[in-house]
């Protein structure tokens, strides 16, 4: 399990990228040793970044296995310089071919264009993301299609927005919006809102220390039921 750890920690990107005019943040906590959480920061050939978060079914080592065969994929085919949708579709593919039926991978995956703030995306079953506006709204970046894995011929929607300046993309697991604390409430997408609607200001990395405080501030000594994963964009 020490060596699965090590191993699994190396699919992290080992920081976040530097890009002008931008802000990037990641973390990942999993339950168990060893857990079923992505994210990725990959920079493309036409200096587009992609953003990518996903969250394999179950817990532990099974998920775990799961996870690194979504990492494989993601990167073979973003390797192949397809756009989007048919990088999503061929990750399906490969996933409904490959694992079992009783599997599947939620994934949200976006595409920065960072002279523009233009920001593509495709939403696999996967909570949607929050973006805080600089009119201190908050809105959702609806699902998709179906999770992958599940429909080797499904289809997913290709989404489309723009990040302004001083506005922020939140992406996570349910681990977060769904972190019970010992009377067994959640911590909810509405407190998850609030923290970033409080730290529209902040930077990338505040706005993350303070989703952090407010869900162990929440949870308290709960342990923890799922596996925790924040991805955070800005652009400044």
């Amino acid at each position: 399990l020490e060596l699965a750890t090590e191993i699994q920690q190396r699919f992290q990107p080992a920081g976040p990228p530097e890009l002008k005019g931008y802000q990037f943040q990641g973390i990942s906590f999993s339950c168990y040793e060893i857990g079923g959480d992505y994210y990725d920061f990959i920079e493309r050939h036409d200096g587009r970044m992609l953003i990518a978060l996903g969250d394999v079914s179950g817990k532990g080592t099974a998920a775990a296995l799961l996870m690194s065969s979504l990492h494989a994929a993601i990167h073979a085919q973003v390797s192949t310089r397809s756009p989007l949708d048919e990088i999503v579709g061929s990750v399906n593919r490969y996933l409904a071919e490959n694992t079992p039926a009783n599997r599947f991978v939620t994934l949200f995956v976006g595409e920065l264009e960072p002279s523009t703030g233009r920001f593509k995306y495709i939403n696999a079953g996967h909570n949607p993301p929050l973006i805080g506006r600089l009119d201190g709204s908050i809105e959702q970046l609806s699902s998709g299609g179906f999770p992958l894995g599940i429909i080797p011929t499904a289809e997913f929607e290709l989404g489309e927005m723009t990040l302004k300046s001083g506005e922020s993309l939140v992406v996570y697991s349910d681990g977060v919006s769904e972190a019970n604390n010992i009377a067994g409430d959640e911590f909810g997408l509405d407190r998850l809102a609030a923290v970033v609607r409080e730290n529209l200001k902040s930077s990338a990395a505040g706005m993350r220390d303070k989703v952090e405080s407010a869900l162990s501030t929440f949870t308290e000594t709960a342990p923890a039921n799922d596996d925790i994963t924040l991805v955070i964009v800005k652009r400044v």
